[in-house]
């Protein structure tokens, strides 16, 4: 028996109660808009389980087209519970992060348009400065500048 070959990630996800802020936030990040769409129907709800539903979608696309975030925000069913101020040891979904070239601008420009710094930026060794931020509606986001050629397998080895 042959195996078939690691399947490709398509996207995250995360639920939103203001779909335009998030967009607005991420767009910030430096990731794109693919699409915005109302996913609504019963053929939906069969998909999550949730029956029918009524969903409007923003498709988020980093600058290389590998990666994608959906940005859900619930009209029916409503959200049913809500994590978004968990603390970073928390089980479940925790953060997204992503690789940016300058962290202190962008930190600068996220915290100007309502960010919040989670503790401080520091450096990983001379790999990666790092930090967490908390964007529209508390999502933790991490961010991590590389610093030359080495990556994080080099010190995990």
């Amino acid at each position: 028996m042959t195996r078939s070959k690691v399947p490709q990630l398509h996207n995250m996800g995360i639920v939103v109660e203001s779909l335009d802020k998030a967009i607005s936030f991420f767009e910030e990040i430096g990731l794109k808009l693919e699409g915005r769409a109302m996913v609504e129907g019963e053929w939906a709800g069969r998909v999550t389980g949730l029956g029918n539903q009524s969903v409007e979608l923003a498709m988020m696309v980093t600058s290389d087209g590998h990666s994608r975030l959906e940005l859900s925000r619930f009209l029916t069913p409503t959200p049913v519970s809500d994590h978004r101020a968990a603390p970073v040891n928390s089980l479940g979904y925790l953060r997204l992060m992503f690789t940016v070239d300058n962290i202190d601008e962008l930190v600068s420009r996220l915290t100007r348009l309502g960010a919040e710094l989670v503790g401080e930026i520091v450096q990983y060794g001379d790999v990666y400065r790092l930090c967490y931020i908390r964007g529209p509606e508390s999502i933790l986001i991490g961010l991590a500048e590389q610093l030359g050629n080495k990556t994080a397998a080099d010190i995990l080895d």
